[in-house]
């Protein structure tokens, strides 16, 4: 018998929902919230407004482009959490509602697991392109920064993680004093092709173990640009491109360095990468090469599957189901809710 998996993902402003047949993938839809441009950043109450509006619609809207029926799905997996407390309840209220209409299993989803297990989504049944156990991921968005040795499916270690700011946030408030748009990585990473990497020193803390810290970088950076435009108004402008190619060189060379450190003390030869910095063009390189160099196994995912998105929601359920991991009705969603 087949099993259908529905996955639920509300945690952040996008509204995503994904139906998953056996691993492979069905359809996956995402509804983004746009009204947040105007404030250069997630307001929670409007977040929480809209997924309301669109859960509904982006539900229906995946089970028909997946060609099954409301009573095909065999359960379904929500983002408990980490994420907005607003957000997540709408998701979890939903998924709620929905399994007991059905009759169906409910299962909770860890947002920063999902992440990680996308790279065993499947476009049909002969994709066999997975990683195999174990293997290091590098997490990196714009809420979180982790180095995690994946054992198996959902046996996870966290042996790295960042003591104050995440890499995205880091891209996403540099870009911010830079007056680019928001979300402001995608433009750092766009700017940094046309720039000299090596122009611009900035400062990169020096942390034990394989924990990260971005908190000074973005001090450096600030400050540079506090004495460089007392000198000429117009720096930022001039200088915007070399900016954002010297930011995002430091922020790779940062993680790169981690990776590094982990993988001959771990002696582990194949290395993933999950969440939105993901999609960055200069740290998929970087790893590329990194791969080459070392003969190490590389998983970069599809940039559908970089950002928040219902596929990886479903794809956790789907292997949490094969163990029988279900929750109870009255589960609440946690804004803090780690691996």
């Amino acid at each position: 018998m087949s099993i259908t998996i529905l996955g639920i993902e509300s945690s952040c402003d996008d509204t995503s929902a994904s139906v998953i047949s056996d691993g492979v993938i069905r359809s996956n839809f995402i509804a983004n919230q746009e009204v947040h441009k105007l404030f250069g950043g997630v307001v929670p109450e409007l977040a929480s407004r809209a997924h309301q509006q669109n859960i509904i619609p982006v539900v229906d809207a995946a089970i028909k482009q997946a060609g099954v029926k409301p009573e095909d799905i065999t359960a379904v997996a929500f983002t408990r959490g980490p994420g907005l407390l607003g957000s997540l309840l709408v998701g979890t209220s939903f998924a709620k509602g929905f399994a007991l209409a059905q009759n169906i299993p409910i299962i909770e989803v860890n947002h920063l697991q999902a992440h990680v297990l996308v790279h065993f989504i499947k476009e049909d049944a002969l994709d066999f392109n997975q990683p195999s156990f174990p293997f290091l991921c590098l997490l990196v968005s714009g809420g979180h920064t982790q180095l995690i040795v994946v054992k198996n499916h959902l046996q996870m270690e966290v042996i790295g993680s960042t003591i104050d700011d995440a890499a995205g946030e880091a891209f996403d408030k540099c870009a911010k004093v830079m007056n680019l748009p928001y979300p402001g990585g995608p433009m750092v990473d766009k700017m940094a092709k046309i720039g000299n990497p090596t122009k611009i020193k900035f400062a990169k803390p020096r942390i034990d173990g394989y924990n990260f810290s971005f908190s000074g970088l973005k001090t450096s950076f600030l400050y540079h640009i506090r004495d460089a435009i007392k000198i000429n108004p117009n720096y930022i402008e001039e200088n915007k491109a070399d900016l954002c190619a010297s930011l995002q060189y430091t922020i790779i060379q940062l993680l790169m360095d981690k990776l590094d450190k982990a993988v001959k003390e771990f002696g582990i030869r194949e290395i993933a990468i999950a969440g939105g910095v993901s999609a960055n063009s200069g740290l998929r390189d970087a790893l590329t090469n990194y791969g080459i160099s070392q003969n190490i196994k590389i998983h970069i995912p599809k940039f559908g599957f970089t950002t928040d998105n219902a596929a990886m929601i479903a794809i956790t359920g789907y292997y949490k189901y094969l163990r029988g991991e279900f929750a109870s009705q009255d589960i609440t969603p946690l804004a803090r809710f780690g691996i």
